[in-house]
């Protein structure tokens, strides 16, 4: 047996070991199994012990990047929320649409989309925004469990779209790929997925909508008393967003971090009053987990890489699609099924220890259209977010409409193959997309 692969079953048993009998969190989880492979690795095959040490403590501070994206990016939406911001964009969609629930409808799941777009975190869309649209549904007649599989479906596709795709960050880093050009193509498959699910499962009991019926759900005055002011958040969010990419030789870009907190500090004077640094401290508790397990993912990559496990997955993939007549059937199966299965535990694993790999075998096949299959990779991966037995997003969202989670899976299974398929077909037509977008 190789000793990568023996490397590589010791880091990954480690991890499950600690994750599904001790209980552990995940980021704790990966840690172990990152300093077990570093211990395999430095006594039993000739590893350098005194580097062991520093790739450990290196490991972790990979994604601090990202790491501060995602928690000044929650600490906006926290800051939108207790200003009042969500609250009157969902007043203004329903009360003026209701009559057209086509259009009411794909807006309100973009209104499930956005805290994740944002943060890169299918929990901040259903702790924030789902829990200010699922009373709207219900109001509406949907069932809870589809509510809850609105919700879910709604926030793991607000994770896979721009321009804050975490698993999409993972794999591009992972190849050394730069972060850009991923704005189209997921606005693409995310878009598209999020209309059908929406449409699928809710539209057929809101064609007849009464507006004194969900009066309850709506809070009318918050519009009244702060006027269009309540919005400036959003808008100057975005216009920072576009302005420096517009205008780069003339605006100095600040950066993501900077900008989230920028708009964060307008909704303290835009809206509701409220203390911005308890809300701060508040979406900071919320972050902690996501970030732990982007810290621990780090760790367990850079050891996975030190030890050859990583370039052994690699050189496996490969030789499975070298397989004559059924390798690239067989290597597509594989994504289909593993990407989401390993996202049970953690969807930015699965993006930095399949993901890299999977993008790496298929820029040989299809070399023109990288940044379209890393895109549609990492919307693959953010599937995981569904898979029990940690299924964030579907347990965040059965506990907010008060079901069962197995009941509210059910209906999450169809959106979510619809999401697979779709970014299957587009890493086949990769450049035909690529040349398109």
């Amino acid at each position: 047996m190789d000793q990568e692969l023996i490397i590589l079953l010791v880091m990954l048993g480690t991890f499950l070991l600690a994750n599904f009998l001790l209980h552990l969190p995940v980021s704790l989880g990966m840690a172990l199994g990152a300093i077990m492979g570093a211990l395999v690795f430095g006594l039993f095959f000739g590893g350098d012990i005194s580097e062991l040490g520093r790739h450990l403590f290196e490991g972790p501070f990979a994604y601090l990047d990202t790491v501060l994206i995602i928690a000044t990016a929650m600490v906006f939406m926290t800051a939108i929320s207790k200003s009042g911001t969500m609250a009157a964009l969902n007043n203004v969609i329903v009360t003026r649409f209701y009559k057209v629930p086509v259009i009411m409808l794909i807006l309100l799941m973009i209104i499930v989309m956005f805290p994740g777009m944002i943060t890169g975190s299918s929990t901040a869309g259903v702790l924030s925004a789902g829990a200010i649209v699922a009373p709207i549904l219900i109001l509406m007649g949907v069932p809870k469990e589809k509510t809850g599989a609105v919700i879910a479906i709604g926030a793991i596709l607000g994770m896979a779209a721009p321009p804050v795709n975490v698993p999409a960050l993972l794999i591009a880093g992972g190849v050394d790929m730069p972060y850009s050009g991923f704005e189209a193509p997921l606005f693409f498959i995310t878009l598209i997925c999020g209309i059908i699910a929406v449409l699928m499962i809710c539209l057929r009991y809101c064609r007849h909508i009464r507006i004194e019926d969900l009066s309850s759900g709506l809070d009318p005055e918050i519009s009244r008393r702060h006027g269009f002011k309540i919005y400036l958040p959003i808008i100057v969010l975005a216009v920072l967003l576009i302005a420096c990419r517009v205008f780069p030789n003339a605006l100095p870009n600040i950066g993501m971090p900077l900008t989230f907190l920028i708009a964060a500090a307008v909704a303290c004077f835009t809206g509701e009053k409220f203390n911005f640094i308890n809300a701060t401290k508040e979406s900071l508790r919320t972050t902690v987990p996501v970030l732990g397990k982007l810290m621990g993912v780090g760790m367990f990559i850079q050891i996975l890489t030190l030890t050859g496990a990583r370039g052994w997955i690699v050189g496996s993939c490969i030789e499975m699609s070298a397989i004559e007549g059924i390798g690239m059937v067989l290597l597509f199966i594989a994504i289909a099924v593993a990407c989401p299965a390993f996202g049970a535990v953690s969807s930015y694993g699965s993006a930095s220890v399949l993901g890299v790999p999977f993008l790496l075998i298929l820029i040989d096949h299809f070399p023109n259209g990288q940044v379209v299959m890393a895109a549609a990779l990492s919307c693959i991966v953010c599937v995981g977010d569904l898979m029990p037995p940690t299924a964030l997003a579907g347990n965040y969202a059965a506990a907010l409409v008060e079901e069962k989670y197995s009941k509210v899976l059910r209906h999450c299974a169809v959106p979510a193959l619809i999401t697979i398929v779709l970014s299957l077909i587009v890493i086949i037509f990769s450049e035909t997309v690529f040349s398109f977008l």
